[in-house]
This record gives structure tokens, C-alpha cells and sequence, in this order.
């Protein structure tokens, strides 16, 4: 298959970044990304003015991020021609995404903020199952959270190393929504490329784009190559080739500021036949879960159905299950977190 690594949810001065699209593009051909998925608040004017195109050797996509009325239920929205407005209820323009043929994503759905100045955009319209997946890791969410006065000067300067895990929560939610139905998890870095004033005279940009770029990014893979062509057609194709892997679920979310994550393989055997994530296997007798990592001793942990059935420390691991579940990887670098695999489904 055909790796392309991507990062997903930022924001430029359509809405409240700070950024012109095509810097933020060239930001990201310059660190070697494959694809970015532009989600400025509400808006599809990078789309609707033509900035949907390749930038070097990167594809820059262009989606949105919907709320409603209260500022929560943040959604991120791809592959759709029209916004809507913040009157719209959050489970209709879930439905809406879908009914127009797109994809969406739960933004930030457990967020929690400390700072008054910073309030927190959680989701909370659960009763709804027209929505793909979830941001199972967002970088500023969990970078604003983790904030504190004794560490603010070291998180503005240094917005990387903060980063710890995905929130607990969300994860036991993805399991557990992923039992009934395929719920995709991605990554999303939730770029604005924020300026602040430090001590009164020292303006500070965190989260520059090119510095999140390194961070949490969403893999995909696909089964043929992606051209690099300009015409019309050939980023039509292109663009729904990296939706349709993100749909499926043949993806794996990294912080590859930790270590460059290319090269991850999770993907199951079973009466000579691969299957990859988000992919279901129609029996559970002895299917084998194989695991590769990119040249890296690390601990690799096997989830079913969100709890912990086996660990292994190596560059490769090999488990064989016997029962019905979803199953994922975890996989963490010297006890930090750094990479997380979608399920494959066995005989759910």
C-alpha cells in the first residue's frame, strides 16, 4: 500500500489564524508533508477562491469546522461545496455533511480548559451517529490544558513538548462507539498560529504552522499511488483518494516529533487474506494481528474493545486472537505516546 502522511485541522485569516493559505502550504512542503486539511471556522472561501491545489508536493484540501450557536460541538467537514451557520443545530448539519456525500469529524470532543480566557469546546450532541470518526488527539487542546504557571514560559516556547497522550476519555469513547459501528480516528493539530504578548514587549508566536507540522499528523494508506497532476480532474481524484482512506478508516494517528512514524504496518491475517484497519474480519478463530514499526524498539500494546490484552517491546510483534472485538495498537517510545492505529473489526 501507499503511504501519504498529512496534517489536519488548522486555520488561516479566513477565520481566526493568522496565516495566509498559501504560506501555510508552502510551510507544509517545506517540512514534507503529503496532504493538509485547511478547517478555517464556518467558511469554505479558501475552496470557493481557488486555493485547493498542490503547492510543491503538497495537496493542500479545503474543509471547515462547523459550530453551533453555543460555540461547541465543533465539527470538522471535508469533501462538501457549502458552510452553514451557527443557527444550524449540531445534529442536523452532522446529517446535512453526510447527506451531501462528505465526511465528518468529532473536533476536540472532551475538552477541558482551566483558563477563563480559554474556554473549552467540547461535544455534546452524542445522540447522533451520522458522523465518521473522531479527533482522537488534538494538539492545542491538550497543549492549553496541560498549561500551568509554572510551566507557561517552557509550553509557549517550546509548544511540542507538552504534548503527552490523547485524552483517556475520548479513547474509552472511541472504543466504545467503535464496538456498535467503524468510528475512524484521526489527529488534528488545530493550528491558528497565535501571537502573544509574553512580558509586555516580547511578542511570542506559538504554534507556528511549520512547528505543528512536526506534531500530530494523520497517516493514511491506499492502495494506488496519488498524482501529482494540476488539472482539475487530477486533484478531484486526488482529494477523494485521501477522503475515502480517512472514511475507511486506513489510517494510524502519530506525534512524530517523538520519531518519524512512516512506515508503521498494522494489519491482520486470516485464511490467507490481508485485511487492513478498518477492515472486518467475518470469523474470530485464530486471526493473527501483525504489527511493524519504522525501525524502532518500542512497547507495542494490542486494545480490544478498549482494554489492554498484550504488550511487546520490539520492532514487530505477531498476536494471535480468539475472540469477537475491535482491535487496535498502541504503540509508545520510551513511555511517551506516539502512535495510535484505527481498529480492525473481528467478526463485529
Amino acid at each position: 500500500m501507499f503511504e501519504y502522511v498529512g496534517a489536519v485541522h488548522m486555520h488561516s485569516t479566513f477565520s481566526d489564524g493568522t496565516g495566509e493559505v498559501p504560506d501555510i502550504a508552502k510551510f507544509a512542503d517545506e517540512v514534507g508533508l503529503d496532504f493538509i486539511l485547511l478547517t478555517d471556522h464556518n467558511t469554505l472561501r479558501a475552496l470557493q477562491e481557488g486555493y485547493e491545489k498542490w503547492y510543491g508536493n503538497t495537496l493542500l484540501l479545503v474543509g471547515c469546522e462547523i459550530n453551533d450557536k453555543e460555540n461547541k460541538n465543533h465539527y470538522l467537514a471535508f469533501g462538501i461545496d457549502e458552510a452553514f451557520t451557527t443557527r444550524t443545530p449540531a445534529k442536523k448539519y452532522v446529517a446535512k455533511v453526510k447527506e451531501l456525500g462528505g465526511i465528518g469529524f468529532l473536533a476536540h470532543p472532551h475538552e477541558k480548559r482551566k483558563h477563563i480566557e480559554h474556554p473549552a469546546y467540547p461535544w455534546t450532541e452524542w445522540d447522533t451517529e451520522d458522523f465518521n470518526g473522531i479527533e482522537i488527539w488534538n494538539h492545542m487542546s491538550e497543549w492549553v490544558e496541560n498549561l500551568t504557571e509554572e510551566n507557561k514560559y517552557r509550553s509557549f516556547l517550546h509548544p511540542l513538548r507538552t504534548i503527552i497522550a490523547p485524552p483517556k476519555e475520548t479513547l474509552k469513547v472511541w472504543d466504545d462507539l467503535s464496538q456498535k459501528r467503524k468510528v475512524v480516528g484521526i489527529g488534528g493539530i488545530d493550528a491558528h498560529a497565535h501571537k502573544y504578548n509574553l512580558v509586555g514587549f516580547l511578542e511570542v508566536e506559538i504554534f507556528p504552522y511549520k512547528v505543528l507540522f512536526k506534531s500530530i499528523r494523520t497517516h493514511i494508506l491506499i492502495d494506488n499511488s496519488i498524482k501529482k497532476g494540476k488539472s482539475a480532474k487530477d486533484i478531484e481524484t486526488a482529494k477523494w483518494q485521501i477522503y475515502d482512506a480517512l472514511k475507511e478508516g486506513r489510517c494510524f494517528v502519530a506525534n512524530d516529533y517523538i520519531s518519524e512514524s512512516k512506515g508503521f504496518r498494522y494489519f491482520a491475517e486470516y485464511q490467507n487474506k490481508k485485511y487492513q484497519m478498518g477492515e472486518t474480519i467475518p470469523d474470530h478463530k485464530n486471526v493473527k494481528l501483525k504489527v511493524f514499526l519504522p525501525g524502532v524498539n518500542a512497547e507495542i500494546r494490542l486494545i480490544r474493545n478498549g482494554h489492554l490484552v498484550e504488550a511487546n517491546e520490539g520492532i514487530d510483534a505477531e498476536f494471535i486472537v480468539n475472540k469477537k472485538g475491535v482491535y487496535r495498537i498502541e504503540v509508545y517510545n520510551n513511555k511517551r505516546a506516539w502512535i495510535f492505529s484505527n481498529h480492525i473489526r473481528v467478526n463485529v
